[in-house]
């Protein structure tokens, strides 16, 4: 059944930035979609932190949830569209009551499923039912850890969630997640803190690893390092410092035409907490409906079709600076 999202701005051309399909024209640059192969699922904005960096300005105070009515017609596209890998995603999904459902229903229609975590959330000690069903499912987990130093992460995420997500990065470790013999993978997430981009991955990892180790005995398998989006809170954050504007052209002048190919709207559909669908969770946040009209999960039958083009703004200079945000 189709419906209107609750919160979510309709399309508009207004919302659509002129600039960067100049930058893609210049450059000769048709954006369109290749073969999608990734869902990713947006269990809804509600969260337990307010990070400064959010793109979705989850929270706390959010209401929107997916029901158990979208989860299972998120299920069934999936069992009709074979998608190679499913991406779990919110605010917090572990916040979600109905994640259980949505977890052991996607298990059964993909080989690769990832949950997004903020750590926080899951190793709180009342989910470990949650992190007994991830490890039993071989759940792929990528958990937000933007920061070695305690004073800059909880500036970002909240007083006192460094610690907290030492202490959920311990609970995972001695159940195996992070180790390559259990096949239980454990990959983080850093962002800046502020407003400028990331430095080169490869060092960083190296960096992360060598510290969480020696400090903690902690261990992972990877580490990707993406940039700030100028939406939600972090656009209303730089807004509030005066830096949009010198932000935005910071990441226009990084503009990376070789990242383009790379991009994840490109091989990736997004479904929103209310069962609308999205090239990406950006465009999802932004408002910027995939083709440009509102399409209900419930309505497609399989993959968006390759060549069909993608929607974009501003925030799309976030994901082609430097090395991309793939």
């Amino acid at each position: 059944m189709k419906r209107e999202p609750l919160s979510q701005p309709a399309a508009s051309d207004e919302m659509v930035s002129p600039l960067f399909y100049r930058t893609l024209q210049a450059h000769d640059i048709k954006l369109q979609r290749a073969e999608t192969t990734t869902l990713q699922v947006n269990m809804g904005l509600f969260c337990n932190q307010n990070c400064r960096h959010c793109h979705l300005d989850a929270g706390p105070d959010r209401t929107e949830v997916m029901d158990l009515d979208t989860v299972e017609a998120v299920i069934a596209y999936a069992e009709r569209s074979g998608f190679e890998s499913i991406d779990i995603t919110g605010g917090a999904p572990e916040l979600n009551p109905n994640i259980y459902r949505m977890i052991a229903g996607l298990c059964r229609y993909s080989k690769r499923v990832l949950f997004r975590s903020n750590l926080s959330a899951l190793g709180n000690g009342t989910r470990d039912e949650l992190i007994n069903l991830l490890k039993e499912k071989k759940i792929v987990i990528v958990a937000s850890f933007p920061s070695l130093n305690e004073g800059q992460a909880d500036s970002q995420r909240g007083q006192g969630i460094f610690k907290k997500s030492i202490d959920a990065l311990l609970k995972l470790n001695a159940m195996g997640y992070g180790d390559i013999d259990t096949g239980l993978e454990l990959n983080l997430v850093s962002n800046p803190a502020g407003a400028f981009l990331p430095g080169p991955q490869d060092p960083l990892e190296k960096r992360f690893r060598d510290v969480l180790m020696k400090k903690w005995g902690i261990f992972f398998n990877h580490l990707f390092v993406f940039g700030n989006v100028p939406l939600g809170r972090f656009r209303g954050w730089l807004e509030e410092k005066g830096n949009l504007e010198s932000y935005l052209k910071r990441l226009s002048s990084n503009f990376n035409a070789c990242a383009v190919e790379g991009l994840m709207c490109r091989r990736l559909v997004s479904v929103s907490w209310d069962g609308f669908l999205y090239d990406c969770d950006f465009n999802l946040a932004k408002g910027l409906p995939m083709g440009k009209q509102k399409t209900h999960v419930s309505e497609m039958s399989g993959p968006p079709e390759a060549g069909s083009p993608i929607a974009c703004s501003d925030h799309c200079y976030s994901c082609t600076a430097g090395t991309g945000f793939t």
